[in-house]
């Protein structure tokens, strides 16, 4: 086995049909959860390739992640929002959007879950609680894409619009921002440190933009993810995933092109691994396609250190 063979291999049984999302652990860097439109969770780790988990449900998943200790969370085309206990396999409901819910985001700072959905709504759940719904924020959109840092939430709308929360105070936005893209937003990431966030859009382009107007924004044209060194790592429907100096503009390395379209990607916790997750999107309608498929590669130092230059 080479070198690069040791360093790329897929896990077994993986999601069968359109992988919505992977995401590591926050802090075990060799657990990963998938969400799919086979109707399953699934959680594998990442050492032995081995899935220890998987949840069925009775609606495609459009997203899951990680909550506090054995917990975790799964939001379905049927609005169904879940609490999932992975030690003892059970799933509970919470409550439901009257449309799909699209985005979760677990606050270990409130010990509450946000659910954005398709229905124009944000909503608040708190798992301890008799009745566990605690919040509900009309919009005037759709929610496409959500994302997380200490006490920050922001929101993408599908047309060049972005909510900026602080999630102790839920009532109303605390910025309101429009994108530089022309097209349908899909992701909104923020930054390890929360003061800045990056939009991709469907024709591929992503901005980076600052909160602080007076550092200015950044564009780049591949999908970003978060990672240590303040690099990014892209994948798209080209089939190509790479790897960036998100502060430089410049590629630092970029691995051979896969088979079928990138749907996600996802660094662990302390930046040794990258999940790629093969999956067709549908970009071309039906059509044959290739077996969907989560890959791990291994990263040394050198893979993910910005280049002097």
């Amino acid at each position: 086995m080479t070198t690069e063979e040791a360093q790329h291999y897929n896990l077994t049984n993986p999601p069968e049909d359109g992988i919505t999302n992977v995401v590591f652990h926050p802090t075990k860097q060799n657990l990963l959860l998938s969400s799919s439109w086979d109707k399953t969770i699934r959680i594998h780790d990442t050492v032995s390739c081995q899935m220890n988990t998987k949840i069925d449900h009775d609606t495609p998943m459009l997203d899951a992640c990680f909550g506090s200790g054995v917990n975790i969370f799964s939001a379905g085309l049927d609005g169904q929002v879940n609490w999932i206990d992975i030690v003892k396999e059970e799933k509970q409901k919470l409550g439901s959007h009257s449309k799909g819910a699209r985005s979760l985001c677990w606050s270990n700072n409130t010990n509450m879950l946000y659910s954005g959905s398709w229905d124009k709504s944000i909503c608040t759940w708190d798992p301890r609680s008799k009745h566990h719904l605690t919040g509900e924020y009309k919009l005037s959109q759709k929610v496409y894409s959500m994302d997380m840092k200490e006490n920050t939430l922001v929101v993408a709308f599908p047309h060049h619009r972005l909510l900026v929360y602080d999630i102790r105070k839920m009532d109303k936005p605390r910025k309101v921002r429009d994108t530089a893209l022309k097209y349908m937003l899909k992701t909104v990431r923020l930054s390890p440190d929360g003061k800045a966030f990056a939009c991709s859009s469907i024709e591929g382009r992503v901005t980076m933009d600052f909160f602080d107007h007076d550092n200015g924004d950044k564009r780049y044209a591949f999908k970003l993810h978060r990672q240590r060194h303040g690099t990014f790592a892209s994948g798209g429907s080209d089939g190509t995933v790479s790897i960036w100096d998100g502060v430089n503009q410049k590629r630092i390395r970029q691995f051979p092109k896969y088979t079928e379209e990138i749907s996600d990607v996802a660094f662990n916790c302390d930046g040794t691994q990258l999940a790629i997750a093969r999956s067709y999107t549908f970009d071309e309608g039906e059509r044959p396609h290739a077996p969907d498929a989560i890959f791990i590669r291994t990263l040394g130092v050198n893979d993910c250190k910005p280049r002097p230059d």
